[in-house]
C-alpha cells in the first residue's frame, strides 16, 4: 500500500513539474524538447513499477519495468538475432522495396490518366485488405523466412507512400508550372526542379507512416510462420510459456528500434525540406 500510495503521490508531483516545463520557454529549445518526454515517459516508468509491485500483480499479468530491464540485459543475444531477424531483412528490406515501387508508380500514374482512374482504386483495395488473411499466403508463397515477412511489409507500405506521392505531385500551383512552360521546360525538367521538390513533404509523411506500419508488419507475420529466430516468433513462442517478461522484453526492443528508424526519417526530412515552413519555426 506503501509503494501504491508513493506512486500516487509521485505522479501528482511529476505532472505538475511536466506541465511547468511544458509551458515555460525551456521546452522551446533543443534540451527541453528532450527533457520534457524523457521525465513524462520516466514517470510512467515509476509509477508502473509502484503500482504492480502496491498490487502485487501477478508477473503473468503484468511483469514491473525493473524485471522487463532484468530480462533485456540477460537475453541481449537472442533479441539482437531477432532484431536482425525482423527488424533489418523483414522490415527494413520491405520497407525499402515497397516505398521505391509506390515512388516510381506514383511518377507513372502522374503520366498517365488511365492509370490515375484505373490503379489508384484497386490500390485502396489492396490497401483494405486484411493482413491477417494475406499473411498466411505470402508466408506459403515466399517461405518461413524474411522473404515472406519483407513482402507482407511491402503490401503494407505501398498504399500510403502511393497516395502522399501522387496527391505531392499534384501540389504545385498552376502559375508555377505555367512559369515552367514559359521557359521550354520538358516534362522531366519540371518534375526535377519544381514538383518533385514541392511533394517531398508529402512524401515524407507517407514514408514516416510507413515506417511504423513496417516493423507491425513483419512481426504479425511471423506469427504465421518463421523460422526460430525473430521477434514475432519469440512473441509467440513466449506467451504460449507465459513468459510475459521476454514478451515485454521483446515490445520494448521492438518500440525502441521503430522509434529509431522514425527518428531517422525526420532527420532526413528536415534536411531536404528545411526551406518548407514546417521546418523552420
Amino acid at each position: 500500500m506503501t509503494l501504491l500510495i508513493g506512486s500516487v503521490v509521485f505522479w501528482a508531483l511529476a505532472w505538475m513539474l511536466n506541465v511547468r516545463l511544458a509551458n515555460a520557454r525551456f521546452a522551446r529549445i533543443r534540451l527541453g524538447q528532450i527533457a520534457v518526454p524523457m521525465l513524462f515517459g520516466l514517470t510512467i516508468l515509476v509509477v508502473w513499477e509502484g503500482v504492480v509491485r502496491g498490487l502485487q500483480v501477478p508477473a503473468v499479468i503484468l511483469p514491473p519495468p525493473s524485471a522487463i530491464a532484468a530480462k533485456i540485459a540477460t537475453s541481449l543475444p537472442i533479441l539482437w538475432a531477432d532484431v536482425v531477424q525482423t527488424f533489418f531483412k523483414g522490415a527494413v528490406a520491405g520497407y525499402l522495396i515497397g516505398c521505391g515501387a509506390a515512388f516510381v508508380v506514383a511518377i507513372l500514374i502522374d503520366r498517365s490518366p488511365f492509370l490515375q482512374r484505373g490503379l489508384l482504386p484497386v490500390g485502396n483495395f489492396v490497401a483494405a485488405l486484411p493482413i491477417v488473411g494475406v499473411a498466411p499466403i505470402l508466408v506459403m508463397w515466399f517461405g518461413f523466412d524474411w522473404h515472406s515477412k519483407a513482402a507482407v511489409v511491402v503490401i503494407m507500405v505501398f498504399f500510403p507512400v502511393l497516395v502522399n506521392m501522387v496527391a505531392g505531385l499534384a501540389a504545385t500551383e498552376r502559375m508555377q508550372r505555367d512559369l515552367m512552360a514559359t521557359y521550354s521546360a520538358s516534362y522531366w525538367q519540371t518534375l526535377l526542379k519544381l514538383r518533385l521538390p514541392a511533394a517531398l513533404p508529402f512524401l515524407f509523411n507517407g514514408l514516416k507512416i510507413a515506417s511504423t506500419l513496417a516493423l507491425i508488419g513483419a512481426i504479425v507475420a511471423e506469427f504465421f510462420g518463421s523460422p526460430i529466430v525473430g521477434m514475432g516468433f519469440r512473441i509467440s513462442t513466449e506467451v504460449g510459456r507465459l513468459g510475459l517478461d521476454m514478451v515485454w522484453a521483446e515490445i520494448a526492443v521492438a518500440a525502441l528500434a521503430g522509434s529509431a528508424f522514425y527518428g531517422l526519417i525526420v532527420l532526413v526530412e528536415k534536411r531536404m525540406t528545411f526551406w518548407h515552413p514546417s521546418q523552420r519555426g
